[in-house]
């Protein structure tokens, strides 16, 4: 069998260190919704950690996630949902719903079996299977914000599109069949969430030539980290060399040496790369879009985007 190089970004992301396990699955029908106070599950789950990374696989259906002071991203059969800093968030289905706390409908963890979460009025059905990952990578720390706090991955034919069905496969055996909660130490969460992130990434800016490096490095994290918080600000150079605390002409050097990139063409790029996933996912305007990502004017976006 042909042996093929691993791209700078899939080598990178192969080496994180991953911790997970899927823990439920769970069957709504319309209409339906609920908010998930995710802080309190993570000490839970794994006491200690500042947040873990969870992820929804829609199995059948359609459904939308937001924060809970945020638009709302719709997915589909077959998508990927990730919350990256485990930030609490809302999810619903197509039809208007009151909202409910998911503690309400599931028993607390720890488990001794994969919990079944079914909920709604009886309507349309929509199954998701949950998973939850941990990893202490700079990747998923909440302070350097490299991911939206939530975004959907719409998953193409490959490798990912076959591990979110051994995934949902899986979840449906340990669940119907009765066997115990499967282990933290399984493979599938780790395989699935690696692929799905590096689809998510592929329209980062240089996200093929060191941009995970660029997260670890001590000049660029920190400047990164404060582009990422604020997209929508107009950013100067000598503000960005503030915040790493070096020279404006040090900041430059780096982000060029290692991205291939000035510091304001990153923040281009990367609102850009902001932009696709809102007008992907949500319902969202044009015009809302641009605010958001710190343009002033529709047409200025558009002459951006092109």
């Amino acid at each position: 069998m042909e042996q093929t190089t691993p791209t700078p970004l899939r080598a990178a992301l192969e080496n994180l260190r991953l911790d997970g396990a899927i823990f439920f699955r769970a069957e709504f029908t319309e209409n339906w919704a609920f908010e998930s106070p995710l802080k309190d599950l993570t000490q839970a789950l794994r006491p200690g950690a500042k947040s873990m990374i969870l992820f929804h696989i829609v199995a059948a259906g359609r459904c939308w996630i937001s924060m809970p002071d945020g638009e709302r991203h719709w997915a589909d059969r077959g998508d990927v949902i990730v919350l990256p800093y485990g930030d609490d968030y809302l999810m619903g289905g197509a039809e208007p719903a009151e909202i409910v706390p998911i503690m309400n409908l599931m028993a607390r963890p720890p488990w001794d079996r994969m919990p079944v979460l079914a909920h709604g009025a009886g309507g349309r059905r929509t199954d998701i299977v949950c998973g939850h990952m941990y990893s202490a990578d700079p990747l998923f720390d909440p302070a350097m914000r490299a991911f939206p706090p939530v975004f959907v991955v719409r998953v193409p034919e490959g490798p990912a599109a076959r591990w979110v069905a051994s995934s949902i496969n899986y979840a449906l055996a340990v669940t119907t069949e009765s066997l115990p909660a499967p282990p933290s130490s399984t493979r599938l969460p780790e395989l699935l969430l690696t692929e799905v992130l590096r689809i998510h990434l592929q329209s980062a800016p240089m996200a093929e030539h060191g941009w995970i490096a660029a997260l670890h490095d001590r000049v660029l994290a920190p400047a990164m980290a404060a582009l990422h918080a604020q997209p929508d600000r107009k950013w100067t150079v000598t503000e960005l060399a503030g915040t790493a605390m070096v020279s404006r002409s040090a900041l430059d050097q780096r982000f060029r040496e290692v991205l291939g990139l000035s510091p304001i063409k990153y923040l281009t790029e990367w609102r850009m790369h902001l932009a696709s996933d809102l007008l992907r996912t949500t319902d969202l305007s044009v015009a809302a879009i641009s605010r958001r990502i710190g343009y002033e004017s529709e047409e200025a976006f558009s002459r951006a985007f092109r």
